[in-house]
């Protein structure tokens, strides 16, 4: 796992940083910024060693991106930090939630407005051909689509958990798929793929939403190793607990949650304590309260669309850090404490010089059955009886 960049944006101030400057650290909260010398306050900033466009300076290139999911959450706020940046946008809407003249309002100049439903290739395909028809050339996508079902594994039935995986993996893969014969063509582009925390470590209440970003992270890292001859990278995007930055007075039709249908749990897991109920507390509790703002997230992620290094993962917000490194820590673990069934055990010093020399060998030189060798024999359990 590649983390270059650490990300905290804690209600009481944190920092985001690479390893490699640590002495560049921008203190970041929810007032919007942490406060430099004299009162100013300092813009956030990816770590120098990927090479980052410099604040104050326009970047080297006007980029042509799209934005798949440009109607929900983080979506909005990556498409309006991209106009800021005077970059050129296609931002898709989800076809059953956005009609056609909603979407069309977002029409200018420097942003095409579109539909689509990324379950559907043609769909993706369509995306594609308009943007190109429209400026000519792409050279940034972000997929920040996404649905999920909030419930225990057990009470999600076979159309829901269909519905998340043809969403969230097929939707990424009909992108990948629609995308790359022309991002080879030019030899370069760049994918920023939303993935979650749920795809680093399993979530109560969120069994198949995790298996779906599970997935989805297992599809770009090995893509990765196939496109990287022809200039294409991609990173996927971890973010986690992201309020939405927008006043409360704006109408809004997504629920606080976003995309997430919180299904009512079944008598087995309804009690309150039920830890299924996880997910669904933690929604209901955070509300907007969650400490990652969207629109610091989406600085960052218009910043890895411009840099030359881009990490595969990047995390955003202290809980995304915090908890996939005690998950990371908890594997470590687990290995070391189970590795003596796999590899050879050091002798104690007792049986130093006791046992050495061709005594502990068999005739070809090997280490003997029983003697500290591997133990995973292929076709005998470890008691010797046949599998």
């Amino acid at each position: 796992m590649d983390i270059r960049s650490n990300a905290d944006t804690t209600a009481g101030g944190g920092s985001i940083a690479g390893s490699e400057a640590p002495t560049t650290a921008t203190p970041i909260g929810r007032d919007g910024g942490g406060r430099g010398e004299g009162g100013n306050k300092p813009k956030l900033q990816l770590p120098a060693s990927c090479e980052p466009p410099q604040p104050g300076q326009p970047p080297a290139k006007q980029l042509v991106w799209i934005v798949f999911g440009g109607t929900g959450h983080m979506g909005r706020s990556l498409v309006k930090s991209i106009l800021s940046h005077s970059d050129l946008v296609t931002t898709v809407g989800r076809v059953f939630e956005t009609t056609p003249a909603q979407i069309a309002t977002l029409n200018s100049d420097s942003c095409l407005g579109t539909l689509c439903d990324v379950r559907d290739y043609a769909s993706v395909s369509k995306v594609m051909e308009k943007t190109l028809d429209r400026f000519g050339r792409i050279d940034c996508i972000a997929n920040c689509s996404g649905y999920g079902v909030i419930g225990a594994c057990e009470d999600q039935d076979e159309y829901e958990v269909r519905n998340q995986f043809e969403t969230n993996f097929m939707g990424t893969l009909h992108i990948l798929q629609a995308s790359l014969p022309y991002f080879r063509q030019q030899n370069g582009g760049r994918y920023l793929i939303f993935s979650s925390t749920s795809g680093a470590l399993g979530v109560p209440g969120l069994g198949p939403y995790c298996a779906t970003k599970y997935a989805v992270e297992g599809l770009i890292e090995a893509m990765l190793y196939e496109v990287d001859s022809f200039g294409i990278k991609a990173t996927l995007v971890e973010p986690g607990l992201v309020r939405r930055d927008e006043p409360a007075e704006i109408t809004n039709s997504l629920p606080t949650w976003g995309h997430f249908l919180i299904k009512p749990a079944s008598e087995a897991y309804s009690h309150a304590t039920s830890p299924a109920l996880h997910a669904k507390r933690m929604v209901q509790w955070l509300g907007d309260r969650q400490p990652t703002s969207a629109v610091k997230c989406a600085e960052l992620v218009w910043q890895l669309g411009h840099c030359s290094y881009p990490p595969l993962r990047l995390l955003l917000g202290s809980y995304a850090i915090e908890s996939i490194r005690d998950r990371l820590r908890s594997v470590t673990e687990e290995l070391e404490d189970w590795k003596h069934l796999n590899f050879p055990v050091a002798p104690s010093e007792g049986e130093v010089g006791g046992k050495g020399g061709e005594e502990g060998e068999d005739g070809d030189g090997q280490a003997g059955e029983g003697e500290g060798g591997d133990i995973v024999v292929e076709g005998t359990s470890p008691d010797g009886g046949e599998n």
